[in-house]
């Protein structure tokens, strides 16, 4: 199998529509501190590059959900690899996804979110493919919305490669002409 890397959002797009999103969560929340919620492992470099460039004081919280595996398509299933590592009650809770799919990981983890009380609890993702949506799901911040397509780079992996590429890609399997 032949794999190609076709730009989607070079490294310059990426990193300026992460600014626009930082100043909009920074106006929403002037003064509080919001709890980043970085879900492993595909949104390490989107939460890192969002909250650099936040004005809003930031703590980081981590967990590990997936339903890909080493797959092009979501297996359907979600699998929870490590809980929340901080308590949400009372919190500012910004979920942040490298990519919103088929709703179905995201669903799971706001539903698991909102009933651990948090203050408040929001979706931010990088990336949003509506044409996909098996769950009713909406993002409340989205870096860019995208057809459908299998995307790999600033965080998003195929079989664990491909998540070091400084912007996002189209990745295209073919066959190998023997």
């Amino acid at each position: 199998m032949k794999e190609e890397c076709k730009v989607v959002f070079s490294e310059d797009q990426v990193v300026a529509r992460i600014k626009e999103i930082a100043a909009e969560i920074d106006a929403e929340y002037r003064g509080e501190t919001v709890y980043l919620l970085c879900v492993l492992k595909g949104s390490i470099y989107f939460t890192c590059e969002l909250a650099r460039h936040m004005k809003t004081p930031v703590k980081f919280g981590f967990m590990s959900v997936s339903s890909y595996g080493d797959r092009l398509t979501s297996s359907g299933a979600v699998t929870m690899n490590g809980d929340v590592d901080f308590n949400v009650a009372g919190k500012n809770v910004l979920i942040i996804e490298d990519i919103i799919d088929s709703g179905r990981t995201i669903s799971y983890i706001s539903k698991m979110i909102a009933k651990r009380d948090p203050a408040t609890w929001k979706i931010c993702t990088l990336l949003d493919k509506p044409s996909r949506r098996a769950v009713d799901v909406k993002a409340d911040y989205v870096g860019f919305e995208i057809p459908d397509m299998f995307v790999v780079g600033y965080g998003l992996d195929y079989a664990q490669r491909y998540r070091n590429l400084p912007y996002v890609a189209e990745l295209i399997l073919t066959e190998d002409p023997e």
